[in-house]
């Protein structure tokens, strides 16, 4: 398995933005343009991006579709996106407008006949994105906490055919931390899943760590803030992950 990086294009109001622990009320804009943002990535060397609708999120329908679409059409990149796909339209949607992967949240817990329908129809196009608070499942923009573990939860979807999870520890989102790496690898360790690293990257340590465990089936990071308080250099980072 290799280890791939992820840039982050958090989408608010058509501006790229960053919430901290995922609060809107406490956002800091860094861009005016998502494509512009994936396009500094995509000639960085990027392969991925990632892209949230925060604005889907919080209505729970694509908002900020457009942008997603622009990416996938115009640049040289994978993208995968998350954030207000909540039926079957909005994936079909996506996936046949040239996304690589959409994630289901929020809907892993409130509708999980549909999320288990998705993943036998499109198989590894799908990632289930799960964030967690004190190890329980977070839901609804992380403004609601479940009461269903994030292992257990992650073992009963690798069991419906989810290959791909990415897993956000919102202690450490948005305030360059560092990652919760155990959290992480016992989550990849517990559904036999490859498991995307979410929340907290904020040096080149952080990267290097996760990467130890790409053979426990931690296969991926995404970075967002980091990168855009320059406490990352993407294109190094690139470089020195392959």
């Amino acid at each position: 398995m290799s280890f791939t990086i992820y840039p982050a294009i958090d989408m608010r109001g058509g501006k790229c933005v960053r919430l901290l622990q995922g609060d809107y009320t406490k956002e800091t804009v860094y861009g005016d343009s998502p494509f512009e943002m994936a396009k500094s990535f995509a000639d960085q060397g990027a392969e991925w991006i990632h892209m949230v609708d925060l604005d889907g999120a919080k209505a729970g329908t694509p908002v900020n579709s457009v942008y997603v679409l622009q990416v996938a059409h115009e640049l040289p990149v994978k993208v995968q996106i998350g954030g207000g796909i909540r039926n079957e339209q909005d994936v079909e949607f996506y996936l046949s407008q040239g996304v690589d992967r959409v994630i289901l949240g929020s809907a892993a817990i409130q509708d999980p006949d549909f999320v288990r329908r998705m993943l036998a129809q499109y198989g590894e196009k799908i990632a289930i994105g799960l964030d967690a608070k004190d190890g329980y499942v977070a839901t609804e923009g992380w403004v609601e906490t479940s009461t269903i573990k994030a292992t257990v939860l992650g073992r009963e979807l690798a069991d419906a055919g989810a290959k791909t999870f990415i897993f956000t520890d919102i202690a450490t989102d948005g305030m360059l931390s560092g990652p919760n790496v155990e959290a992480t690898v016992e989550l990849a360790s517990e559904t036999g899943a490859s498991v995307i690293a979410s929340g907290g990257v904020s040096s080149m340590e952080d990267l290097e760590t996760l990467r130890k465990y790409t053979n426990s089936g931690v296969s991926g990071a995404i970075v967002g803030k980091a990168i855009y308080t320059n406490k990352i250099s993407l294109a190094r980072a690139l470089n020195e992950v392959k």
